[in-house]
Formats: structure tokens, C-alpha cells, sequence
């Protein structure tokens, strides 16, 4: 392997890694300002109990992700030199906000938070995960800002001079054509992670038989919370933001739906098998004039195939087709899982379902799944640029770092995560078999 592959695997694991974590915090903290809120307005200790659990839970994933990004931001100095020389001065900024604003307001809150609880004032407590939950909401913020910059640049021009990006309006990078539907989609992709977090550790204890009255609450909440954001996700931000794609990034919304010759009235694929060479899909079952009328609004509208653009511009087919179409139907699953809840939620016969609670169970990481899967369809689908039109993967790494460096560092980042989620694992395991009628509260 040469050091670009080695560098781009790295930075995949390190990110990919990392990347299990932010959706937790964010959809937790969510779930925490309902559930600390009732058990303020309410004076119920359950909810209080229950607050101070799933605290526990976000203090643990907060601390592993705070851990894990440190590492994943220094690799734009080490092993992609020539990317950050070429715009470091449009991407850092996004960055440096994300620390400033978002991470020291989130992690502020954090602690007052935690350690606050019977020290400080039940509306000042309650305000206090609030800020958590925006604080977190806002560091995803930025980092979209930055990764959507990637996908669509702008508001800056190339110096050939210094042969780099100068940034020209902040306002304009900021808002780049994809940073807010891409934002409304990844965050409330979060808020089904902590949705499903909730109602699969309340679905745990409900099948041990171990605080029954709490998860029923805590459970009910999930469930109904779970849906309405399951359905949102696909209907409007996944169709919006499956229209941005296919009007600013043609070639990747080409390689994700499968459409390798142009084509009018182009057909969604609910299943195919595709192949790179010569590229075509076999197995096919579709559903004629979809994908046109869901890009575009019209059935017989054209739809550019990746035989328009040039073949050094294609992206990678197979990846990009199976991680897209994946996502898509582990969404559709989310919402069947949480609608077959909430209508037996509504006949009061959820409780009794062992089946529909194991598979909510068992369905926790599903949506961490997800997210990773919709991170690969728009990283790889953007490739070979890492700055889409502007500056192309293999010029962008570090000429100066190493191959044996590089797969050293690479072998100990494996070895310490391993170690890391082997850990988060066994903590969290041994956080829900505790459960939370062993939370000890002094007042409600």
C-alpha cells in the first residue's frame, strides 16, 4: 500500500471510530432536556431517577468522543500537509469556531450538569442540559460547515501565487449550497440514535423485569420521540437534501442510485447488484420515473449519468450505491420498529411484547450503522476530490510522512480503539444491568 491509502484508511478509521459517539451525545442530550424537564414539572422522581441514568450514560459517551476527536483533527497537520497548506485558512476556520463557540458552552454545561444537581436551583439544572444538548448541536453545526464546504466550496478564491484558497466571504462558506440540509439531516439522524439508546436500554429492562415502572416511562417517551423524527428524516431532509446532491454533485447522485447511462424518467432502485466493469446493475428491482420525480419534481426529467463526466471523476460505484441504498433502508426500518411501538404503545400492550422489545434491543447500534453508512456514501461518493472541483484526494496527503509511520500510527489507533469500545461496551453493559432504581437522588 502507498502512503495516500494508508492515509485515507487512517483517517476512515479514526473518523469512523469517532463518529459512533457525537450522534449519542447529541441525541441523548435531546432525550435528557425531555426527561429532566418532565421530572422538574412534574416533581417525579422516576424522571429524575431516570435523568440521572442516562446523565451517567452521556458523561461516558462525551468523555470517549471528546478523546477520540483530538486525534482525528491533528491528522489535517500530519498526514495531509498539502491539503491544509492549499485551504487551511477557509477549512480551519469552521474548526476553530467548533472548539470556541460549541465545545467549551457544551462541555461548561456538562459539568454543571452533573455535578450541580441538588447544588443548584431545578430550573437552572434543567437549563443546564439545555445548553448540553444546543452546545452539542452546535459543534455539529460547524463540522458540517467544514465537511459541507468539502462537497460544495464557496465564498473563497484560488490565489495561483500562493496556490491557495483565500477565503472571501465567511458568510458564504458558512452557508455553502449543502450546510443546512446537511445539517438538519445528520443532527436529526442523532436524535433517532438517542431515541433507539433510550427505548433499547428500557426495552433491557423491561425483558430482565428490572425497574418496569421507569422504563415504561422512559420508554413511552423514546418510542413516540423516535417516530416523529424517523419520519422526518425521510420525508423532508433525506428527500431535500437527495435533491441538493443531485443538483450541485451530479456525478455522486449518479454512482448512489445506481443511473450509469443518462437517462428520462429515471427508475429508484429498490435492489440491484452493481458492478465496476464494465458498470451496470444486475438483480434489478425498481420502480419507473421515481428518482426523476424525486429529484426533480417531474417523472420524464433527465437524470445525468456517470457516462456524462469524465472517467477520472467517477467515483468509486460499487461502495457508493451499496452504503447509500443500506442507509436508506435501515431508515425505512426505523420507522416500521417505532410506528409497530407507538400503535402498540396506544392499545397499552407494548409492555408485553417480548419480541418488538428485543428487536428494539437489539436495534441500538442500528442507527450509529446508519449514520456510518451515510458518511461513507458522501465521502466516497465525492471522491477523487476531497474538495469537490477543486483539490483531488492524491494531491492533497502529506509527501513527507512515511509508509511504515503511517502504518504504525494506523496499527496503535486500531489497538486503542479496540481498547477504548471494549470499555465503553462493558461500562455501559454494566450501567443498565445496575439500572436505575440504584440512583440515589435527595430531592425531587
Amino acid at each position: 500500500m502507498d502512503v495516500e491509502l494508508l492515509s485515507r484508511i487512517q483517517f476512515a478509521v479514526t473518523i469512523g471510530f469517532h463518529f459512533l459517539f457525537p450522534p449519542i451525545s447529541i441525541g441523548l442530550a435531546w432525550m435528557l432536556v425531555i426527561i429532566e424537564g418532565l421530572g422538574w414539572r412534574r416533581n417525579d422522581l422516576d424522571y429524575v431517577k431516570l435523568g440521572k441514568f442516562f446523565g451517567k450514560v452521556l458523561a461516558l459517551t462525551f468523555a470517549v468522543g471528546v478523546a477520540t476527536g483530538i486525534v482525528m483533527e491533528f491528522q489535517f497537520g500530519t498526514n495531509w500537509s498539502r491539503y491544509s497548506k492549499v485551504v487551511g485558512d477557509v477549512f480551519g476556520a469552521p474548526l476553530a469556531a467548533e472548539g470556541v463557540i460549541a465545545f467549551f458552552l457544551e462541555s461548561g454545561f456538562l459539568g454543571l450538569y452533573l455535578f450541580g444537581r441538588d447544588r443548584v436551583g431545578k430550573g437552572l439544572h434543567w437549563f443546564s442540559i439545555l445548553m448540553v444538548a444546543v452546545g452539542s448541536t452546535l459543534s455539529a453545526f460547524w463540522i458540517i460547515v467544514a465537511n459541507s464546504w468539502q462537497q460544495t466550496p464557496a465564498g473563497f478564491v484560488f490565489n495561483p501565487v500562493t496556490q491557495r484558497a483565500e477565503l472571501t466571504s465567511f458568510f458564504d462558506a458558512v452557508f455553502n449550497p449543502s450546510t443546512l440540509i446537511r445539517f438538519f439531516h445528520t443532527v436529526d439522524a442523532a436524535l433517532i440514535t438517542g431515541a433507539f439508546w433510550v427505548a433499547g436500554i428500557s426495552a433491557y429492562w423491561l425483558l430482565k423485569n428490572k425497574s418496569a415502572a421507569l422504563a415504561k416511562k422512559s420508554l413511552k417517551i423514546a418510542v413516540i420521540f423516535g417516530l416523529i423524527v424517523a419520519g422526518l428524516e425521510v420525508f423532508p431532509l433525506g428527500h431535500e437534501h437527495g435533491q441538493q446532491v443531485a443538483t450541485t454533485q451530479p456525478e455522486k447522485f449518479a454512482a448512489m442510485n445506481g443511473i450509469y447511462a443518462t437517462e428520462t424518467g429515471a427508475p429508484i432502485m429498490l435492489f440491484a447488484v452493481p458492478l465496476n466493469r464494465p458498470p451496470e446493475l444486475i438483480a434489478k428491482l425498481q420502480i419507473p420515473g421515481l428518482l426523476s420525480w424525486l429529484a426533480f419534481g417531474d417523472v420524464h426529467a433527465e437524470i445525468r449519468g456517470i457516462n456524462e463526466f469524465p472517467r477520472e471523476d467517477i467515483p468509486p460505484l460499487f461502495l457508493t450505491f451499496v452504503s447509500y441504498h443500506n442507509m436508506v433502508i435501515l431508515g425505512m426500518f426505523f420507522i416500521l420498529v417505532m410506528a409497530l411501538s407507538v400503535f402498540f404503545l396506544i392499545k397499552g400492550t407494548l409492555w408485553d411484547k417480548k419480541r418488538l422489545l428485543r428487536v428494539l434491543l437489539w436495534s441500538m447500534p442500528l442507527p450509529l450503522a446508519a449514520c456510518q453508512l451515510g458518511w461513507m456514501a458522501a465521502e466516497v461518493g465525492r471522491q477523487p476530490w476531497i474538495v469537490y472541483h477543486v483539490l483531488r484526494t492524491h494531491d492533497a496527503f502529506s509527501p513527507t510522512v512515511g509508509v511504515g509511520e503511517v502504518w504504525f500510527s494506523l496499527i496503535a489507533f486500531s489497538l486503542l480503539y479496540l481498547f477504548l469500545g471494549t470499555i465503553y461496551v462493558y461500562l455501559l453493559k454494566h450501567k443498565m444491568d445496575a439500572g436505575p432504581d440504584l440512583v440515589e437522588v435527595k430531592h425531587v
